[in-house]
């Protein structure tokens, strides 16, 4: 890698880093929520933020839009999530998983631990294809089904993702709350612990394998997956520049086959794979921009 490649790497790695930790900040930014252990309450929380951002965390300027998912089907009315569902697909088609990728705070915890300097583990190909499959379980079990049919003498249903799983929401909601609360510490019974191993698991999961609950769990992922192919915010690969190094591979966050599938469901949209590639074969590319030329696998790729 030449010094001016390096450089640019480093530049582009700095540039999202740096909308990471804003979006983070932007997402969360009633800070009298952590000294006061007060949760914001103001107009703007009946909105949905485009990523996982847990409602009751006490800075949370916006709701979570798959807390607001599950809330609407748990009620005892049992609405239909309009208001929801177009936010998702609003978001889906202009973002794709770019939201994962540059705005999602818990998405930015896990790239800081993947800096830590360890041995990665790289899992079989069979193995991390069936895992990637749970955040879509994950999705129609606990998100969309657990809601509306498991519920309580009076018709009213849990939200179960947030409940049983959800690590975003035990580290930004119920860490400071009970750091700040003694009265909350002493409520707090096997529910939170079981909360908390999720979380350390997931926290350690993502030290060996980068975006690790992007990857296996998490379901927003899994629903703007389904938007990556037709988004705006989509990859091209030139198949003329590209020369088949890999190099675009090795670096991705989430092991994507960059050559054979850039829009994949599973691409965060990071960049990593344009800053890598030594050739500028790969480039951002709203849909109505892309050329026939850049679409399938280079033959010397293949």
């Amino acid at each position: 890698m030449s010094g001016m490649h390096r450089d640019r790497v480093k530049r582009q790695s700095r540039v999202r880093t740096a909308v990471q930790a804003a979006a983070a900040v932007f997402f969360n930014g009633y800070a009298a929520g952590f000294f006061k252990t007060k949760i914001f309450t103001g107009n703007t929380k009946g909105l949905c933020v485009p990523v996982l951002n847990c409602y009751s965390c006490p800075g949370a300027l916006g709701a979570c839009p798959i807390g607001s998912l599950q809330a609407i089907l748990a009620g005892k009315d049992r609405r239909l999530p309009f208001y929801v569902l177009g936010t998702l697909m609003l978001f889906g088609v202009l973002l794709g998983r770019l939201a994962c990728g540059f705005l999602c705070p818990f998405g930015f915890l896990q790239d800081l631990l993947a800096k830590l300097p360890v041995k990665k583990i790289k899992l079989p190909k069979k193995i991390d294809r069936v895992l990637r499959l749970l955040k879509y379980a994950v999705l129609l079990v606990f998100v969309l089904l657990l809601p509306v049919f498991l519920v309580d003498k009076y018709g009213a249903g849990a939200p179960w993702f947030c409940k049983l799983i959800c690590p975003a929401g035990t580290l930004e909601g119920g860490v400071p709350l009970l750091l700040g609360d003694e009265r909350l510490r002493a409520l707090a019974g096997w529910l939170f612990s079981w909360k908390a191993l999720v979380l350390l698991a997931v926290l350690l999961g993502a030290v060996w394998i980068p975006r690790f609950f992007c990857r296996y769990l998490c379901p927003l992922g899994a629903i703007y997956g389904l938007f990556n192919r037709f988004s705006l915010s989509r990859m091209a690969l030139d198949k003329e520049k590209c020369v088949g190094c890999k190099a675009c591979e090795k670096t991705c966050p989430m092991a994507v086959d960059v050559t054979k599938d850039i829009n994949s469901a599973e691409c965060i949209r990071c960049g990593k794979c344009k800053a890598a590639c030594p050739t500028g074969a790969i480039r951002r590319d709203p849909l109505l921009k892309s050329r026939p030329n850049e679409k399938s696998v280079p033959k010397d790729a293949e």
